[in-house]
C-alpha cells in the first residue's frame, strides 16, 4: 500500500481518535466523521484511503473500548505504524481488521512523507527521503484476521 503521512506524536489515547462525546455512534463511517477531532481538526475531512498514521509510543492507550479503531477503519486508513502500541488497543485493532505494525524509526517519518508499506514483510519504504525501515511484521495468522476485515469475518471465513 502506498499512502500519505499524518504524524502524530507519544501516547495518542483513545479519546484523541475519537472524542467521548461521539461514543454514542457505533459504525465505522459515523464515527471516521469525528476522527482526531479535538487534536487535529482537519484530519476527518482529509484523511484519503491508504494515507498512513505514524506515531511514537504508546499509541491507543487509555480506555480499551473499540470505537477508536472502529474510527480508524472507517476513515479507509492503509495502516498505523507506531513505536509501539497500548496492548488492548492493539488487539481490538487487530479485531476489527485495522492493520498495525511497530517501527524503531518513526522519527525518521515527516508529516505528509509518501510511504509504501508492505504488510507481510514490514518493509516501510519512505518515497519522499529515499529511506528503508525495518518494522515487525504481523505473524501470518495476524495478518489473515486482518485481510478478512476482522475476527468475525475471518471466523466467519473459516467457518463456512
Amino acid at each position: 500500500m502506498e499512502g500519505k503521512v499524518w504524524k502524530f506524536g507519544d501516547d495518542v489515547d483513545t479519546d484523541a481518535v475519537i472524542p467521548g462525546r461521539f461514543l454514542v455512534l457505533n459504525t465505522p463511517e459515523e464515527l471516521a466523521a469525528h476522527a482526531f477531532e479535538g487534536v487535529r481538526s482537519d484530519f476527518a475531512e482529509n484523511v484519503k484511503e491508504n494515507d498512513i498514521i505514524v506515531a511514537g509510543s504508546n499509541f491507543g492507550c487509555g480506555s480499551s473500548r473499540e470505537h477508536a479503531p472502529l474510527a480508524l477503519k472507517g476513515t479507509k486508513v492503509g495502516c498505523v505504524i507506531a513505536k509501539s502500541f497500548a496492548r488492548i488497543f492493539f488487539r481490538n485493532a487487530i479485531n476489527i481488521g485495522v492493520p498495525l505494525l511497530e517501527c524503531a524509526d518513526t522519527d525518521n517519518i515527516d508529516e505528509n512523507d509518501k510511504l509504501k508499506v508492505d504488510i507481510s514483510t514490514g518493509v516501510i519504504e519512505n518515497l519522499s527521503k529515499g529511506e528503508k525501515y525495518q518494522a515487525t511484521p504481523l505473524p501470518d495468522f495476524v495478518r489473515e484476521i486482518v485481510n478478512a476485515g476482522g475476527l468475525i469475518e475471518y471466523t466467519r471465513k473459516i467457518i463456512d
